[in-house]
């Protein structure tokens, strides 16, 4: 398997055809730049853009083309070859199926792909690489349930060394995914057939986030472009025999259709894959996991319609799931009988698997069947009925998530972690939804979130629902209150982050107001509350926990916000206090050279100290500009 993945990066060059498997990128993008875009920018700003190119164009090992005759000593940067001398004493062996498995996707994800969540913290693996959009991409408006269930991207970071304050880049480089598609094939051949529909579902999944940029960036073009080109690799992977039969493969192909705007192609998936394995019944996760997303995917569309009558097909489609017999596609009536018979076989169902919360039986995949049922209940009986499930669920969870952190069972706790946030997030986004559309007081809503907030304080999902509620309330007392207390209860930077989150949106708020044009008698009842001082604190009190001082994410605001607050001094500080931390974080360089640039060559001095890859010394740049 080594052999295979090392030499991912040269195979597959050769024949790109379809045929082959190769799915490649458009052929129609644009050729790479020059080096240099504009030689009339300061020096500082050249060095940046070209450093930045070349860690998108350079990040693999190079290599000679032999059909350019080219040998070992032709390389004109030695940093770039990779010998096996250089890290045969460091290789090792993994001998465990598991492990491999694990070890595979973890490299996927750390190329971008999404990884299981019972195997991966995603977000503390984005904050320790400085993911923004972990704080910047909340709830969508127009998906209010199913935007929950989203997986989370990998990291991302593959030739994407950028400063901070840059959001052009949002997807891997054109060589970055061509390896990584080399990578997935020549990988696929070598594993067995559980751990290939594993590194498939990953991959679909992954295409489908593509998807999802596309739409946000509103680009019909490339919208077209990628859903062609995704379509066709999960068309090829359902044809696959080992996959013809996977559930969650089908899932995520109809997903992916319903996204890309085609409805009734992606109902007809559904349907089929219903009709292979609804007889699994109630207890089968993957089979509920498909009915849930149908389910929501039906309530939302019918919003804009009409509100979501008994007899909806969301309420079809969970009643035969609970049914376990022959499925037949919707034809506009739910039997009541049908209905009531549906919630007593969800009810014994959740009886066997959740037993008391002091019993030691294992719980497996809860999470899926209490999410059928409790939109069940919501379709059928309203959000009383819902939040019984729901508490219920969360109650029976919650001890046995509390032991498994004090017996430190890593795998375990992630696995319940994961149960939890399931569950918890599906609860509240079903509250929020609610709220916007019947009548519902807002303060069951924030009861619910900070409950739930308590167990869990590491979900960003929750995290985001919490600051959208309270964006409702204007009342930032209250919610500074509830921060507080939150940091002081847990060793996670998660509080702090979404915080200072907080903090920095209400400033920036009324910052646009003070600069706006009103009059003098509206400018003097904005409450002066110190908001500078009170973020300077948060950034101070989060930097000295354990967890937030190797938080590369958390230095990279501190230097950001105390430079755009006009603190340029004290920035200087901060920045050489993060060296002491977090000292292999170029980003942090690079960083302080957009924030400093007077200062350039002391930083890329820095660097050069720390051993850090400098891909352009600024006599390079001196050459390049001549």
């Amino acid at each position: 398997m080594g052999n295979g993945v090392l030499g991912a990066g040269r195979l597959g060059c050769s024949n790109r055809s379809e045929e082959d498997g190769c799915f490649l990128l458009n052929q129609e993008e644009e050729q790479e730049e020059e080096e240099i875009k504009d030689k009339t920018w300061p020096k500082w700003k050249i060095w940046l853009n070209v450093e930045a190119s070349r860690e998108a164009t350079q990040w693999l090992p190079w290599r000679p083309d032999k059909s350019k005759g080219q040998s070992e000593e032709d390389c004109e940067d030695p940093d770039r070859q990779v010998l096996f001398d250089d890290i045969g004493s460091s290789m090792i062996r993994v001998d465990r199926a598991d492990l491999q498995l694990q070890l595979i996707l973890s490299f996927l994800q750390f190329l971008g792909l999404p990884g299981p969540s019972e195997m991966f913290n995603a977000s503390s693996s984005s904050i320790l690489l400085d993911d923004l959009t972990l704080l910047e991409v909340g709830p969508d408006p127009e998906r209010p349930l199913t935007s929950q269930d989203l997986p989370v991207a990998g990291i991302q970071k593959v030739g994407h060394m950028t400063c901070l304050s840059d959001r052009s880049q949002s997807k891997l480089c054109k060589a970055g995914e061509e390896f990584l598609q080399h990578l997935l094939l020549q990988v696929l051949p070598l594993v067995s057939v559980d751990d290939q529909a594993a590194i498939t579902l990953c991959w679909l999944q992954y295409e489908k986030l593509k998807v999802l940029r596309c739409l946000s960036s509103g680009n019909k073009r490339q919208l077209k472009a990628q859903g062609k080109r995704s379509k066709r690799l999960a068309k090829r992977l359902l044809k696959d025999p080992n996959n013809r039969g996977s559930l969650a493969h089908w899932r995520e192909y109809a997903h992916l259709e319903w996204l890309l705007g085609n409805m009734e192609e992606a109902r007809k998936v559904f349907d089929t894959a219903l009709g292979m394995g609804v007889s699994r019944g109630v207890l089968d996760p993957v089979l509920c996991n498909l009915c849930l997303l149908y389910a929501q995917l039906e309530v939302e569309q019918a919003l804009n319609c009409e509100p979501v009558p008994s007899s909806s097909k969301a309420v079809y489609i969970l009643t035969k799931l609970a049914e376990s017999a022959v499925y037949a596609p919707f034809t506009g009536q739910v039997n009541p009988v049908a209905i009531l018979k549906a919630r007593k076989a969800y009810e014994q169902a959740l009886v066997s698997v959740l037993p008391e919360p002091d019993s030691r039986t294992e719980v497996h995949k809860v999470s899926s069947l209490v999410r059928c049922y409790g939109l069940f209940q919501y379709l059928t009986m309203g959000m009383d009925a819902a939040q019984t499930v729901y508490n219920h669920a969360i109650l029976n969870l919650t001890p046995r998530l509390l032991n498994s952190e004090k017996n430190d069972g890593t795998l375990k706790r992630s696995s319940l972690f994961s149960e939890c946030e399931a569950i918890a997030v599906q609860h509240t986004a079903l509250m929020s939804h609610h709220a916007r559309t019947s009548v519902f007081p807002l303060s069951l809503l924030r009861t619910a979130l900070t409950d739930a907030l308590s167990i869990l304080p590491s979900s960003a999902p929750l995290w985001h629902l919490y600051l959208q509620t309270e964006n409702c309330y204007h009342n930032a007392g209250r919610a500074r209150r509830f921060f507080h207390s939150m940091t002081k209860k847990t060793h996670s930077v998660m509080p702090y982050l979404f915080a200072i989150t907080a903090e920095q949106r209400l400033k920036q708020m009324i910052d646009s107001v003070q600069r706006c044009h009103l009059p003098g008698e509206a400018l003097s009842t904005l409450p002066v509350n110190g908001l500078s001082n009170r973020i300077r604190y948060l950034f101070e009190s989060a930097t000295a926990t354990e967890a937030g001082a190797h938080c590369p994410l958390l230095w990279r605001m501190y230097l950001n916000f105390m430079v755009c607050d006009g603190n340029s001094e004290r920035a200087s500080g901060i920045f050489y206090k993060a060296l002491q931390e977090v000292p292999w974080v170029k980003g942090l360089y690079m960083d302080a050279v957009q924030l400093f640039p007077d200062r350039v060559q002391e930083f890329l001095d820095l660097m050069t100290e720390k051993e850090l890859r400098l891909r352009v010394p600024m006599e390079e740049v001196d050459i390049l500009l001549e």
